[in-house]
Formats: structure tokens, C-alpha cells, sequence
């Protein structure tokens, strides 16, 4: 069974380090400003939960506050929303967005999917019809041209 999982780079963990080493001046100067330190802990927990795992079968998107399991029949496209990041859409027409999954993810998308999601790096001028090999042509060509 083909899976694929989108996930947000580890390396989004480092701006977390970061802010959490620039808040720690701050956050020990007074009593209670330790509650700065949810701001980075927050972001973490962000960027490990949220993706979109695809199958063949499903995609299954997990957001902070929980997730949402669409079979392919359920979805009727995908689309380009902000930034070029994707959502599907659903056969009543509404949205559901796909965590990680952005517009350069759509060859991997659309063979895990099975060919559900049209490939848009792939012309249709350069698939060839089945039964006439590329040969062929190629000879067809050169005959014409003498």
C-alpha cells in the first residue's frame, strides 16, 4: 500500500529554540512572565502534530486541534489556496485544508493517489497513444521530410 506523509521540516524546531533563548531574559526579570515560554512550546507542538498523510484509499489531515479523514470518493478537486499551499475540496463544496501539502507536492499527490489528482507537471502532448510506438514517429518524421 502506497503512503505518503507531509509534514512540516524538523527544522522549524530551531526558530523554537531560538525564541525560547530570547525569552529567557525576559521571562525571569518578574514573577509570571515564565508564561512566555507557551509562545515557543506552542509553536513546537504546531510544527510536530500538524500533516497530511495520503494513501490510496484516504487523506487524512491532522491539524493542533484534531484531524479529518476524507475518502477519495469525498473529494471532488484540490485547490490552490494562499501561497500555494492546497486544500481539497469536498463533493458538498467545502474546504479542508491540507497541512505541509504545498503546490510542488502535486506529482508525489498525484501518484500516490492513482492518478485521482491530475499530475500538472505532465503535458498531454507527451503521452504517447497507446499501441504507436515513439519510433515510429520518429521515422514518419524523416520520411516526410525528404
Amino acid at each position: 500500500m502506497k503512503k505518503l506523509v507531509f509534514r512540516i521540516p524538523a527544522t522549524a524546531l530551531l526558530a523554537a529554540g531560538l525564541i525560547i533563548i530570547c525569552v529567557t531574559p525576559v521571562a525571569w526579570a518578574a514573577p509570571g512572565l515564565q508564561a512566555l515560554y507557551l509562545v515557543p512550546l506552542g509553536y513546537a507542538y504546531w510544527v510536530l502534530r500538524n500533516r497530511t498523510t495520503v494513501t490510496e484509499e484516504e487523506i487524512v489531515a491532522r491539524g493542533v486541534f484534531g484531524s479529518t479523514t476524507l475518502k477519495w470518493d469525498e473529494v471532488k478537486s484540490i485547490k490552490l489556496a494562499h501561497k500555494g499551499w492546497l486544500k481539497a475540496v469536498k463533493t458538498d463544496d467545502s474546504l479542508v485544508t491540507l497541512p505541509a501539502v504545498r503546490f510542488m507536492h502535486l506529482p508525489a499527490l498525484s501518484l500516490v493517489s492513482g492518478g485521482r489528482v491530475p499530475d500538472p507537471t505532465v503535458r498531454d502532448d507527451e503521452q504517447e497513444p497507446a499501441g504507436e510506438p515513439a519510433q515510429d514517429k520518429a521515422d514518419e518524421v524523416v520520411e516526410s521530410e525528404k
